[in-house]
């Protein structure tokens, strides 16, 4: 190997060397943002599975409002 073609390696490796450094933070925030995200589709899929459980758990009594106003409908039918 002659002077300019061990220049030109140099370089050519100084050039990757700086490529790999600029590169990398930004591969480590992509990283990081699938783990955060895969992290937060883990917890609502456990928060989704905890509601279905709560909610098959649940009586199917009607609420006050419903009570009161199914009460009131029937009256004005009574009073016709």
């Amino acid at each position: 190997m002659n002077t300019n073609q061990i220049e030109a390696l140099i370089g050519m490796l100084a050039v990757l060397a700086l490529f790999a450094i600029m590169v990398l933070p930004s591969l480590i925030g992509i990283a990081h943002d699938r783990r955060v995200d895969r992290q937060l589709r883990e917890a609502q899929d456990h928060h989704r599975e905890k509601e279905d459980q709560k909610s098959s758990s649940r009586s199917t009594v009607p609420s006050t409002a419903t009570w009161y106003a199914e009460g009131r409908r029937s009256k004005k039918l009574v009073s016709s």
